[in-house]
């Protein structure tokens, strides 16, 4: 008999966000949730993912914003694709179930994330990501980070964590294990993707607040 997952998020935490989700954000910086999408829907984005890793449709990601971008393989080795609504089905119920849970983090904690921008990543083994933060010098409107990983049967040994650095705390290693979340706030969780021995593949996504 196969073991039946919980719901995803719109389902199961209709009336509020797990305590755990909303007490690690406001008080730690961070926070996650083991099983978040549905395993079908966590399939369907990585077929997906590969398919446009195997197109040639996932494009070296740049270091910077805008014209000032650059491409440092040395510094930030994934490929990426940004979502559009529309580019399929499974991306659709992805972005449906990220607009509820901006819906919540507004409710139980107040952020005023106005909308929500989210990127295939794809990690060929050896490539990784130096510590960084996810905001702008002159852009504060990235404030909620998200990354959702879509890695079946990982393994510790395999690598690939993410390393948060709290501050003043000691680093978290974080495994890429499928239908993982993780959130981290955008302006203050400095943060870094280790190398893999195998293909690392997730959703990175930032919610965001209007221009101040």
């Amino acid at each position: 008999m196969v073991a039946m997952q919980p719901p995803a998020f719109p389902e199961h935490f209709r009336a509020a966000l797990p305590p755990h989700m909303a007490d690690g954000l406001a008080e730690h910086g961070w926070s996650q949730h083991n099983i978040f999408l549905s395993l079908e829907l966590t399939q369907e984005l990585a077929a997906e993912c590969r398919a446009l890793a195997t197109s040639g449709a996932l494009n070296p990601a740049g270091v910077g914003k805008g014209a000032a971008q650059v491409l440092r393989a040395d510094i930030r080795g994934d490929r990426i694709l940004w979502l559009q609504a529309g580019q399929s089905l499974a991306c659709d119920r992805y972005l449906q179930i990220m607009e509820s849970l901006r819906v919540a983090l507004n409710r139980e904690l107040y952020l005023g994330l106005d909308e929500y921008e989210s990127h295939f990543a794809f990690y060929a083994p050896g490539a990784g990501y130096q510590a960084h933060l996810d905001r702008f010098r002159d852009d504060d409107c990235r404030t909620v980070s998200v990354v959702i990983y879509l890695n079946q049967d990982w393994l510790p040994e395999q690598g690939g964590a993410l390393r948060l650095h709290p501050l003043g705390k000691s680093t978290e290693d974080i495994a890429p294990v499928g239908s993982r979340l993780v959130l981290f706030l955008s302006a203050d969780m400095v943060h870094e993707v280790l190398p893999a021995t195998r293909d690392r593949l997730s959703l990175a996504g930032w919610f965001r607040r209007r221009p101040t």
